[in-house]
């Protein structure tokens, strides 16, 4: 089959919208399929494609990280298009890009298959001010209903996906698909046991201290104050260090937040990390934490169960099923609950530690490329062979 991929962000860009896109194209391409994604380029003025990758000129919006905002139709877009012929087209995101797929499905006569990744109604603020949220989220979901009415079927990772569909006034069903992690990359022990020594030492990780790591956007969404206040009320002076990893417009005020709090020895921020090096910090880590309730299925929370990680997050009831409890994760609702989480994995002695990152990894072995591919293929094949019905009833009448 040939498929086009159509989202705003992509390579270089990094995000869990990216990371599920790569994972996916990379599973469709090993099972023999062809595979083009069309995205936004801040940095070309021209139309090309590349390694499977069509790129479309796009501006910069500064409120939005960086991310590229390109013109919602173009006949050279289409015309490249049209060259790839696709089978199916798959919208992961919604606005310049993503909205030329709907448009294209239309014009080319294709299925399409409808992606939502993100909990917009959480991120209003970034491109409205304040008296104008509740008229901005209204539009917001006449929007996404529109959109999701024209799709042939709709995913999402989360049963939050399905929620936010119902209160824009969606019926249409929502297939669950679980994001995945790049399982060759994010494996168990990717550091020798001197380099996990010279990497804590480097951080000014004390001997004997259970590390915590966080990985995302450092803006108001994931909640990142809210660990930094538990953690000052009940893990001030314990032998735990947390790493956070990741920038954005709240870093500078959780930087201060931390040290007014007391815990820059504890504490280590490290900004802005390039993907490629997150695995050794994964590496040198006891679990992953999160106090974010805004996530559909974290990639970074992903990452960190193939790194071997227990998991502890803020209880989310729709994602309360992404992790199995005293398995692969706890969920936390108070800060003493948090503590009692963490303190019990620094109880561990070193060889259950090990035993448990073992385990953890274990709950996720099977949900790596291929399988994520093997998942979405049914729905293209589905959709290809209706629509291939339909052409041929067409050209009966």
């Amino acid at each position: 089959m040939k498929i086009a991929l159509f989202t705003e962000t992509y390579t270089p860009c990094i995000n869990g919208v990216v990371t599920h896109i790569s994972i996916l194209k990379k599973g469709l391409e090993e099972l023999g399929h062809e595979v083009l994604v069309v995205t936004a380029d801040t940095e070309t003025k021209r139309y090309y494609i590349e390694n499977g990758i069509m790129h479309c000129p796009a501006k910069g919006i500064k409120k939005l990280y960086g991310y590229g905002l390109a013109a919602p139709y173009s006949s050279k877009r289409l015309q490249l298009l049209k060259e790839f012929s696709p089978d199916v087209i798959h919208v992961h995101q919604e606005f310049g890009v993503g909205l030329s797929g709907f448009f294209f499905a239309k014009i080319l006569k294709v299925p399409l298959i409808y992606t939502l990744h993100t909990m917009y109604d959480e991120y209003v603020f970034y491109v409205a001010p304040k008296s104008l949220v509740k008229i901005t989220k209204k539009m917001l979901h006449l929007y996404a209903k529109k959109l999701a009415e024209s799709a042939d079927i709709l995913v999402g990772p989360s049963a939050k996906v399905e929620e936010f569909f119902r209160s824009c006034g969606v019926t249409k069903k929502v297939e669950l698909v679980p994001n995945t992690a790049d399982l060759d990359s994010f494996k168990l022990n990717i550091l020798s046991s001197e380099d996990k020594l010279s990497l804590k030492e480097k951080l000014s990780i004390p001997s004997g201290h259970t590390i915590g790591c966080f990985i995302g956007r450092l803006g108001k969404e994931k909640s990142v104050d809210i660990l930094l206040s538990n953690f000052s009320k009940t893990l001030k002076g314990e032998p735990v260090s947390l790493i956070i990893i990741g920038s954005g417009p709240e870093e500078e005020a959780l930087r201060c937040q931390a040290e007014e709090l007391g815990l820059s020895e504890q504490v280590k921020f490290m900004g802005a990390v390039d993907h490629s090096e997150v695995p050794k910090y994964y590496d040198i880590s006891d679990f992953f934490i999160t106090a974010s309730v805004t996530e559909m299925h974290s990639i970074s929370m992903l990452e960190a169960l193939s790194s071997g990680l227990i998991i502890i997050q803020r209880y989310d009831e729709l994602n309360a099923s992404q992790i199995e409890e005293g398995v692969n994760g706890y969920t936390f609702t108070t800060e003493t609950d948090m503590k009692e989480k963490i303190m019990a994995i620094h109880g561990l002695t070193s060889d259950e530690k090990t035993e448990l990152k073992k385990t953890v990894r274990a709950t996720v072995e099977k949900s790596g490329a291929k399988e994520l591919a093997e998942y979405l293929l049914k729905f293209y094949e589905q959709k290809k062979e209706e629509n291939d019905e339909r052409k041929r009833n067409e050209l009966k009448r």
